[in-house]
């Protein structure tokens, strides 16, 4: 129904094949669908959907409070829309893993990242994180290593234990969690250079980058993290913080003005709306009842 030519087993075969690059891989955020059609039209690697976006998105703040249901659904619903590879946050894992991957693995998401905070979890650039111990989070990777059927849906273990035990038991734990399955790594709020290339020299495996804004991460160029061996970047929020700002400006515009004819500059037309959602495309499907014309539609 959205057009899209590569099925989910393509999609991960895809993501396997450009990891293996040493290109670094470039995944912005997508809060809904539509920005996952943007982000593969402009030419990005992959979709991410972060889990304090999906928190955000339902009003809540990121501290655990969303669902198996809430995250799953959202996600299928963004990764359907496109032909890119799709990495999915599932936070500490929805209480039982196994069903988790399950769920995740059938709605077609590439690869899920879990971390090892407790389960009433905050953002990876609050203080105070409280961590579950080591042991306990071998057995959630082993779990989900377990659960998965296809070899090339990836499994991806976040630390957030830099800042709470240090650098060097958070790389105890990462090469853990690299001996229990996890092929991919992401040690969450390195602060600079530096901890990026301690952390590439350490560690025998796949890197994933946080470019979050705001937090406790410089700001990198994609180069840069590239040259440092790390293998995927993600711009989490990005696109949220990007759209609510518009949305928020524009709205006490129009509050204030009493009209949105100041504004209008500012908003995506009609017909690109159309194009990105390719409404033309759906006369193929029955010409009697679909037989749209966008022309005309700024």
């Amino acid at each position: 129904m959205h057009f899209i030519k590569k099925k989910t087993k393509q999609k991960r075969k895809d993501f396997v094949k450009k990891i293996k690059t040493g290109n670094i891989l470039r995944v912005p955020g997508a809060y809904n669908p539509l920005t996952a059609k943007l982000i593969e039209e402009i030419g990005y690697d992959a979709v991410y959907v972060s889990g304090g976006v999906m928190s955000n998105d339902l009003g809540y703040p990121d501290i655990g409070l969303t669902t198996l249901n809430d995250v799953s659904n959202r996600s299928k619903q963004i990764a359907r829309v496109t032909n890119l590879p799709t990495i999915v946050d599932i936070d500490t894992g929805f209480k039982n893993c196994i069903k988790t991957i399950e769920t995740f693995e059938k709605n077609g998401i590439t690869a899920v990242h879990i971390e090892d905070q407790i389960d009433q979890k905050r953002c990876g650039h609050l203080d105070n994180k409280e961590l579950i111990s080591q042991k306990k989070m071998v057995k959630k990777i082993k779990d989900c290593v377990k659960a998965r059927k296809d070899k090339n849906f990836k499994i991806i273990a976040r630390s957030d234990a830099k800042s709470v035990e240090g650098m060097d038991k958070m790389l105890d734990r990462c090469k853990a969690y690299i001996d229990a399955g996890a092929e991919i790594i992401f040690p969450e709020a390195l602060a600079n250079e530096k901890e990026f290339e301690i952390v590439r020299k350490s560690l025998d495996s796949y890197l994933l980058a946080n470019m979050t804004e705001f937090g406790k991460s410089k700001i990198l160029d994609y180069k840069v993290l590239e040259n440092l061996g790390f293998n995927i970047v993600i711009y989490p929020v990005t696109t949220q913080r990007l759209a609510m700002k518009s949305v928020e400006d524009g709205l006490r515009a129009i509050f204030a003005d009493g009209h949105q004819n100041n504004l209008i500059g500012k908003m995506q037309t009609r017909k690109r709306l159309y194009d990105l959602v390719e409404y033309e495309k759906y006369n193929s499907l029955d010409e009697k009842i679909y037989n749209f014309n966008t022309e005309g539609h700024e």
